[in-house]
């Protein structure tokens, strides 16, 4: 695993239940700002059954970038931990974004 790799995942085993953080957020956090596309590209990659909070990542918009089957998934993850998200994906970063993030 690469230094990039590691910090990622090591910020984003932090985000706490309840909350989500942006591509952005994260890629700031460890240390890498501008790099939130990467960021997306190394959740998408995530292998299967991997205990990674993947769920609490979101786009700067507030939405769940996951499309069909994979936005439910993610979805369902966040009102589990009490996350108000709308059937299209959208939830509200001022109440809900990282508190680290603000």
């Amino acid at each position: 695993m690469d230094d990039f790799t590691g910090q990622i995942y090591s910020v984003v085993y932090q985000i706490p239940t309840g909350t989500v953080a942006t591509y952005g957020d994260i890629a700031r956090l460890a240390g890498f700002p501008g790099y939130a596309r990467q960021v997306g590209k190394l959740m998408s990659r995530l292998p299967e059954g991997s205990k990674l909070p993947w769920h609490r990542v979101i786009n700067a918009k507030g939405m769940i970038s996951l499309t069909g089957d994979d936005l439910a998934r993610q979805r369902e993850k966040l009102r589990s931990e009490g996350v108000t998200v709308s059937d299209g994906g959208k939830l509200s970063l001022r109440i809900y974004r990282w508190e680290i993030c603000r």
